[in-house]
């Protein structure tokens, strides 16, 4: 199954934007720069499970849309990438400790009902770096994300909302991440 025009398709690819997202993902958590990176401009599945901000990775096509990453330090790094029976597994590896950590986060989250009748879906990728001591020294821009919707959003905030209800009646031990979204139309 592969992705095209907005739709599903039955044809040879796909996952190979699971390997650009993961090293999109990784990357966003060093020192390096990502210098070209695309992603899809439809929004395909709902945040349901979603463990990551929306639009945080990167899409590829052969000879068409590449991930470009800029290495600005005087350290040396290796991408290392796996499969396991059930995941796509990565890390940067690097000569020198790490200086830095890093939070990706999503901002200025918002959806919109489009003149067509459709939703878009917006958001503000940023990056806050700390020091080892956990000082925050800066709070960067990554990117923008503007997406056309392939589901309706009502009915996933509908879905995450009994999913939060019934969280509320069992104890978890793992925090989680609130999102505020908002709809305008």
């Amino acid at each position: 199954m592969v992705l095209f025009y907005g739709g599903f398709r039955a044809g040879v690819g796909g996952g190979l934007c699971q390997l650009s997202n993961l090293i999109c993902w990784m990357t966003l958590h060093t020192p390096l720069q990502v210098t070209e990176r695309h992603r899809h401009s439809y929004d395909v599945f709902p945040d349901s499970g979603r463990t990551q901000p929306f639009g945080s990775g990167a899409t590829c096509a052969y000879n068409y849309l590449d991930l470009q990453i800029y290495n600005p330090t005087e350290d040396t790094y290796q991408l290392s990438v796996y499969v396991s029976d059930e995941e796509l597994i990565g890390e940067w590896r690097c000569t020198a400790q790490p200086l830095y950590r890093y939070q990706v986060y999503e901002r200025e989250h918002r959806i919109t009902q489009e003149a067509w009748g459709g939703y878009a879906r917006h958001n503000v990728i940023g990056r806050k770096v700390f020091s080892r001591d956990g000082e925050l020294l800066d709070d960067e821009w990554i990117t923008e994300n503007h997406a056309l919707m392939m589901y309706s959003p009502l009915l996933a905030q509908n879905a995450e909302n009994t999913e939060n209800t019934q969280a509320a009646k069992t104890p978890k031990t793992a925090k989680t991440a609130e999102k505020e979204t908002t709809f305008t139309g």
